[in-house]
């Protein structure tokens, strides 16, 4: 999975900062060092509290706590806290640029299916 980072105020909504999931770590590129230095601190191995339905389990409310370590977290860092603490706007990118739409498929959750996906990207399939 890849997050692509631009300005707020951009209009054409131009990279200025690129960070990539592998599964165990997060890299990440940037012409401009001091927001690159923003998004390493950003993306460091700490819980992310996310007030979003989304994480919550079902029948509760309030902020739920994203635990380090896996794709969840990368998605719930590069929304909210990379957002606040470097002032960046994030673009989730596929790394795989097969597939698509698959309606057979739809018994699979979101998150699910962006794990599998992701899976192919490093396995090459």
């Amino acid at each position: 999975m890849d997050v692509e980072f631009s300005l707020p105020d951009d209009e054409l909504h131009t990279t200025v900062a690129t960070a990539v999931w592998d599964g165990h770590s997060v890299a990440i590129a940037a012409d401009d060092e001091a927001l690159r230095a923003k998004l390493v601190k950003a993306f460091r191995p700490t819980p992310v509290v996310v007030d979003d339905p989304a994480y919550r389990r079902l029948g509760t409310h309030g902020t739920a706590l994203v635990a380090p370590g896996d794709l969840e977290w990368f998605r719930a860092v590069a929304q909210v806290r990379a957002p606040a603490e470097a002032g960046v706007h994030a673009r989730l990118v596929p790394g795989v640029r097969d597939g698509g739409f698959d309606p057979a498929a739809g018994y699979r959750g979101f998150g699910e299916q962006l794990e599998r996906l992701d899976e192919r990207t490093r396995t090459g399939d």
